[in-house]
């Protein structure tokens, strides 16, 4: 099989497109084709060197869909998605013809989204999820402010936040992608707005958000916290800038919660539980996947690595067999 590989660690011209042996099916394996295989941020990172459990060579990429090629006889055929910390990093991703993967982690994909679409899914609303639901405890009525809301992850836990039936305001540096439906579900959409704090407590009647998921991490940090209620919860998913301070005075005497939530915690399997839980959800049109950018075959992946790092407003996805 064809595959994306990387044996060092450095610029993305250090990825090539390599013959590998494809992968066997075992009892507790089986083999995907992969006809479409999202790129993340962390992707890029992974390459770059900034994920210390990556072992070396290494086959990258977290996000697939496609179809069981081998495996439990009653998956073969289907059409099933994924997503994983361990994949890319730890054992060979999904930026291949075919990958191998823990047989208790394969789930059926939407039937109504394209393989591009069902493979931009995964981090994103993984991601989300985890903070959301599982870390911040959203609940139907309060309202949630989402900083960087134009990006993928932040666009997933919007919509997230919608369906718990909560009020959802957001923030982004640039318009969202034609297409995103942070447009249609934020009562509030700030775009490059200078006084976030102000904006907030003007939208929230000074209360401020109750919970507030930030995807841009550091620099936002202290700015966050300006926006958060009493007893309000603040949740964190990168470290653009590792050192951050805060007035620890404030914090406390306003009961605040600070939440850290990192998605490559959760493998195959336990990503995959996630996704099959949302899978309803994009069926009845409730989700909807960021909207993808561009689409590029495996030959051109240095060039579509290079579209993540320079910001692309939208899903940059490979399709591994064209």
């Amino acid at each position: 099989m064809r595959a994306v590989r990387f044996d060092h660690f450095g610029p993305i011209e250090g990825l090539s497109v390599v013959e590998l042996p494809e992968p066997q099916a075992t009892g507790s394996v089986a083999i995907v084709r992969v006809e479409a295989a999202a790129i993340n941020p962390s992707d890029l990172g992974n390459v770059f060197g900034k994920m210390s459990q990556t072992t070396l060579p290494r086959v990258p990429g977290r996000d697939y869909a496609g179809v069981v090629e081998d495996g439990p006889a009653d998956w073969v055929g289907a059409r099933v998605w994924g997503t994983g910390g361990d994949a890319g990093f730890t054992r060979d991703g999904t930026h291949a013809q075919f990958i191998g993967v823990p047989a208790a982690s394969l789930k059926r994909m939407p039937e109504n989204l394209s393989f591009g679409e069902a493979a931009a899914v995964g981090v994103s609303f993984v991601t989300a999820w985890c903070g959301v639901v599982e870390s911040a405890r959203l609940r139907e009525g309060e309202t949630c402010f989402v900083i960087g809301a134009g990006g993928s992850v932040g666009g997933a836990a919007a919509q997230i936040a919608k369906r718990i039936g909560a009020t959802v305001i957001a923030a982004a540096r640039r318009a969202p992608p034609p297409g995103s439906r942070i447009s249609e579900i934020a009562e509030h959409l700030f775009i490059d707005t200078s006084d976030l704090r102000a904006s907030v407590m003007d939208c929230t009647n000074g209360k401020g958000a109750d919970v507030i998921y930030d995807t841009v991490g550091g620099p936002m940090l202290r700015t966050a916290l300006s926006c958060l209620a009493n007893k309000g919860r603040l949740v964190e998913i990168s470290a653009r800038q590792p050192e951050v301070s805060f007035n620890l005075a404030d914090f406390y005497h306003h009961e605040q919660c600070l939440f850290g939530v990192d998605s490559l915690k959760r493998d195959l399997i336990a990503s995959s539980e996630i996704l099959d839980g949302l899978r309803s959800e994009f069926e009845r049109k409730n989700y909807r996947p960021q909207p993808i950018a561009e689409g590029f075959p495996l030959d051109q992946v240095v060039d579509a690595y290079r579209r993540v790092a320079e910001g692309a407003n939208g899903k940059i996805v490979l399709y591994p067999h064209q």
